[in-house]
This record gives structure tokens, C-alpha cells and sequence, in this order.
């Protein structure tokens, strides 16, 4: 009886690395949740905040309620959309859920300098 009785204590005992595996397990779980749900949510919000920063006049776009409109005009929180004609509304930036159409916009080119040489066709 005495090495039966032996025998489970050390079937029971296992060693150290038996506690580290639930741990281990846990950790991944959060590493896991991480890259699944977490990181793309702030890709999300990254991108959302800037198209929001770079509405200009012009811009057709779509608000998070469904409006369609075109932007007439913007402030630092706010945008100022037309919905039809003559009829303006404002509401705030993070309201616009995307652009359908951006307005034109000139192109910006490199300035000229003096020492530049003009180029000959």
C-alpha cells in the first residue's frame, strides 16, 4: 500500500511545468484577441479619422444616417452639407460615415527655385 499511495502523489504532483500551461494558454488567448479584433478596430478608426480630416468643399459624401449630400463647407468639428438645393445642413465630422465623390482639387506641384534650370524641349 505504501507505493501505490507513492506512485499517486507523484502522478499527482505532475512537476512545475503543469501550472505554467494555463497561463500560457491564457496569453495566447489575448494574443489572439489582439490581432483579431483589436488592431483592426484602430486600422478602422485611423482611417475613418483621416478622410474625416481631409473633407474639402465639393466632396459628395454620406453621412452615418444615410444622408447624401455635398460639403459646402468645413470648420475644425463641423461640416456644412448641402442635401439639396438651397437646403444646408451641419453636422459634425465624425458624422460622415464616406466620401462617394471627391471634389477636384489642383495638384500641387514643387516650387521653383532660382537655381533651377527652365527644362528645353
Amino acid at each position: 500500500m505504501g507505493r501505490s499511495t507513492t506512485v499517486l502523489y507523484a502522478a499527482a504532483g505532475g512537476g512545475g511545468a503543469g501550472g505554467l500551461t494555463p497561463i500560457l494558454m491564457i496569453a495566447l488567448l489575448f494574443g489572439v484577441m489582439y490581432f483579431m479584433m483589436i488592431r483592426p478596430q484602430q486600422k478602422r478608426r485611423r482611417e475613418a479619422e483621416q478622410m474625416q480630416s481631409a473633407l474639402a468643399p465639393g466632396d459628395e459624401v454620406v453621412t452615418i444616417g444615410g444622408l447624401y449630400g455635398t460639403v459646402t463647407g468645413v470648420d475644425d468639428d463641423t461640416v456644412l452639407l448641402e442635401v439639396a438645393p438651397g437646403v444646408q445642413t451641419r453636422y459634425a465630422r465624425p458624422a460622415i460615415a464616406r466620401v462617394v465623390n471627391q471634389a477636384e482639387r489642383p495638384e500641387t506641384t514643387e516650387p521653383v527655385t532660382e537655381d533651377a534650370e527652365p527644362v528645353k524641349e
